[in-house]
């Protein structure tokens, strides 16, 4: 359209006398000045910023992150379980009922429920349909018939996390977004989103306003586009020129893109908190961190919680302040109401609501620890930056169910220990005449470790490596430290094995060997152990001398076996420290938890050793193998002999230093032992699962708590859970193997027991080394002095269940120690009498006990 401009002609008079004032010529040029300098100002910063939102939004916005998965779980024929559980859980791992996700559907039935795997399945597609009947699987049919078990999908743990900026976000489209979800959000933060252009005039002007009535800034006028703006471009300084700028780029980025799209970056940039050390990004991440669900299933009380606190997270955090929280959240609803997203009855029904918030507990959902060390596994395999930009998923070998009962354990264990430690540093101090004060003394912080393995797969179940990952990312259960007596085992193992490889003598559980001061040499230095109080027990059998972590006895099987066989045998194990020294049989040497819990799949598995596994597979976004990783298998040891050493640390739990074990309710058959050095350890295995619990101080200062009180609570505590985990429930009794022979042996003579010497205890031999004599040969004289004079006689084992007096002589708190000889105290040994009098102590072991027996097994600083 033409526009015509009439230009008046030049007059004489007031006006033209206007147009020569200089005051109006300086005016109209300082604006003209004025102006060009602002278009050019504008000019320069559009152009720059068109250039920078060019590059920043130039392909892919959000780097993808790669996805971390669960061990399977498995639906067996007869196990507890309810069709909507399952559905529940086939949810959560990315099925939908509604037959639109590739990685597979469900259809829940009139008694059961039906599975159709897709094409990005972790499984082939098997389809299946699972019946159920009172409460339990009563037959799972496939394509090819009638199945005892059925694997089903992987859960989702979280996403392999930004290591640089240690934050968290799971990238989802606009049309992924709940509309309750974009409504709450907009009633709190932007209601005019749509309507506006990129900046929201009159609420600034509102917000100005209010801010200059009450004489501070108490107001927000920024619109969702601006809040974007200077999350991704601008410093958060609030100053004149960032808010202008802050307004050009949202304008720029309304032009470039829909109110759909900034709305979908808004959602998967927006900082919602912290969960452990990492930062929530999103609203998929924070709906998965605060409620453990996915996005799609949020309800309206959990939207509005969301999008309450966007304002200040920190501050309105529902786990640390959750009356702010909840109050903020009822705000939003209110808001909700007011732009139609939700019904006022809407909005009382979830204002009645309370926070349902996951457990606050990172550790039971995020296993933060194992997480890191997949990381580490795939990153000399793997480029992270690969992993994460093409959305590869990590098919774990965690356990849901046993990382959530790992992280319960820990959390109420390492509260006892806490208790323990303060009240060790409490003293009551003298402050003046007659007036006392309760001190505290400072010290470290009690850090922990613990983890589960099955020992005949490899595969670690769970995984817990300190106490607060959020406080502190070292993870102890790939940090070295002394063994303690958990090293134990590997001697008594060298010494079972001469019944296989020869030797001379050949040793057995019945063996007779000196619990008394020793001096050991080793080149030119000696080494002097101590038992714990300097209390011994003159000769014992390797059977309780293994049972009460008798150091002094221990030393010196070490040294009839071979200091060399004992070091080979734990190095083929894994154990790769080791030196053969005397100090080597009481665990002076290093090595970590997951380490020592590899070793001890020799015993738990045949003596097989295997190494740990974390990952099982990692496939690419359409559910194609990239590779799959198997565990190394080695034989260490012949099945006899840890069938035998089994059988020995089962008297640990029953009779020996971790008898408190079955006193705090775990009655499955099980193995194990205590061990104390600086630290507090205990490593045990049912016939399906292998745990190892660490405790101890970071700066390598002694717990002073024995294993037993510090690390055996929290390894019973999860052993309780995990068996009311159907996988793991079935915890047999330990299968013996072919060329092993249990026998009955008399408690006073450790010689075969007859109808004549009826107090007995039961033993496991590899056939043809158990005794051939029987108790009643070595009565009448002979055996009578031998009992006063302690010749060959062991004290006396209880049953299972029951307890020596041994257990009883002394105080677990105090770990043992080895001391230079010129440095020795003299060594309290029994007499004449004490041997007379031990005589009658020893016919009462068979009562019931008064109290579990203390861990005697402490190695040497």
């Amino acid at each position: 359209m033409a526009i015509k401009v009439k230009i008046p002609k030049k007059t004489r008079g007031a006006g033209g006398k206007l147009s020569r004032d200089p005051v109006i010529r300086i005016a109209l040029a300082a604006f003209v000045v004025l102006a060009v300098f602002v278009t050019a100002w504008f000019s320069y910063y559009y152009i720059k910023y068109d250039r920078i939102i060019e590059q920043r939004f130039k392909g892919q916005v959000f780097s993808s992150s790669a996805k971390i998965y669960a061990i399977p779980r498995t639906a067996s024929v007869g196990e507890k379980m309810e069709a909507r559980e399952i559905a529940t859980q086939l949810q959560q791992a990315g099925y939908s009922e509604k037959g639109d996700s590739p990685i597979g559907t469900y259809r829940l039935l009139n008694g059961g429920i039906e599975i159709r795997p897709g094409p990005q399945s972790y499984h082939s597609p098997e389809p299946a349909t699972i019946r159920i009947q009172d409460g339990r699987v009563a037959s799972i049919t496939g394509k090819s018939g009638d199945l005892a078990a059925y694997e089903l999908e992987p859960q989702m743990v979280t996403g392999l996390f930004d290591a640089e900026q240690r934050s968290k976000r799971q990238v989802v489209g606009y049309d992924q977004i709940p509309k309750v979800m974009v409504g709450a959000v907009l009633a709190i933060e932007d209601r005019r989103f749509f309507q506006h252009s990129g900046v929201n005039f009159f609420r600034m002007a509102e917000a100005a306003w209010i801010d200059f009535m009450h004489e501070r800034h108490a107001q927000g006028g920024s619109t969702l586009t601006m809040q974007l703006s200077r999350g991704f471009f601008l410093t958060p300084e609030k100053t004149i020129k960032r808010k202008l700028t802050e307004m050009l780029i949202a304008e720029e980025l309304e032009q470039k893109f829909s109110k759909q799209q900034i709305f979908e970056f808004y959602a998967n940039w927006v900082d919602l908190g912290q969960r452990g050390s990492f930062t929530i990004n999103g609203f998929a991440e924070a709906t998965r961190a605060y409620f453990n669900k996915d996005l799609k299933d949020i309800s309206v009380p959990e939207a509005a919680l969301l999008a309450g606190i966007i304002q200040r997270p920190s501050y309105l955090s529902p786990y640390r302040h959750p009356e702010r929280a909840l109050e903020r959240r009822n705000l939003v609803l209110d808001s909700m109401v007011e732009t139609h997203a939700i019904t006022r009855a809407e909005a009382d029904k979830a204002k009645a609501t309370p926070l349902k918030l996951a457990p606050p507990n990172v550790e039971a959902s995020d296993a933060p620890y194992f997480v890191d060390l997949v990381r580490d596994t795939l990153g000399s395999k793997f480029n992270e930056r690969e992993l994460n930009e093409q959305s590869y998923r990590i098919y774990t070998t965690l356990d849901p169910d046993l990382q959530k009962a790992a992280a319960q354990a820990v959390e109420a264990g390492i509260k006892q220990v806490d208790d323990l430690v303060t009240k060790r540093r409490t003293k009551r101090i003298r402050v003046g005449k007659n007036k006392f004060e309760t001190q505290v003394e400072p010290g470290p912080q009690a850090q922990v470790a613990l983890v589960a393995m099955d020992p005949h797969t490899g595969e670690v179940l769970a995984l817990v490596g300190g106490r607060n990952y959020g406080f502190s990312q070292l993870n102890h259960a790939v940090a070295k430290r002394p063994t303690g007596s958990i090293f134990k085992p590997f001697v008594y193992a060298a010494a079972m094995n001469t019944a296989v490889v020869g030797g001379n003598p050949v040793l057995t559980p019945a063996s007779i060997v000196a619990d008394q001061p020793t001096t050991f040499a080793y080149g030119d230095q000696i080494y002097e152990p101590r038992n714990y109080k300097e209390e011994y027990h003159a000769d014992v059998t390797l059977r309780y001398a293994l049972a009460m972590s008798l150091n002094n006895a221990t030393v010196k099987v070490a040294e009839e076996a071979g200091y060399d066989k004992v070091a080979d045998l734990a190095k083929a194990a894994g154990i790769t420290s080791v030196k053969p020294t005397p100090a080597m049989a009481l665990g002076a040497y290093d090595a970590t938890p997951l380490e020592m819990t590899s070793a001890y799949t020799v015993f738990a598995n045949s003596g097989v050793r295997i190494s740990p596994v974390l990952v099982n597979s990692v496939r690419n976004a359409a559910g194609d193998v990239v590779q799959d990783f198997k565990p190394e298998r080695r034989q260490v040891l012949d099945p006899r002999v840890t069938y035998v050493m089994t059988n020995m640390m089962e008297g640990v739990l029953n009779f020996g230093t971790a008898y408190s074990v079955r006193t705090l309710g775990f009655t499955a058959p099980a193995a194990g032992k205590t061990g104390t050095s600086h630290d507090g350890w205990f490593a045990g295995y049912t016939s399906n699962l292998l745990c190892i619990v660490w405790v101890g101080f970071d700066d390598y200062s002694d717990i002073r708590l024995s294993g037993a009180q510090s690390a055996a609570p929290i390894w019973a505590e999860f052993m309780k859970k995990a068996v009311t985990v159907p996988q793991y429930a079935d915890a047999r009794p330990f299968s013996q193997p072919t060329g092993v022979v249990d026998v009955q042996l008399d408690k006073t003579t450790n010689l075969l027991a007859t109808p004549s010497c009826p107090d007995s205890y039961t033993a496991a031999f590899i056939t043809g080394t158990e005794p051939t004599s029987t108790c009643d040969q070595s009565t009448g004289v002979k055996g009578f002095f031998s009992r006063i004079f302690g010749l060959g006689s062991e004290k006396a084992l209880p049953p299972p269940g029951s307890q020596t007096p041994a257990a009883n002589q002394g105080d677990a708190g105090t770990q043992d120690q080895g001391k230079d000889a010129s440095a020795q105290d003299p060594k309290k040994k029994k007499g004449f009498l004490g041997k007379i009098t031990s005589i009658f102590k020893d016919d009462k072991s068979s009562n019931p006990p008064s109290q579990p027996p203390p861990d005697n097994g402490n190695s040497p600083r």
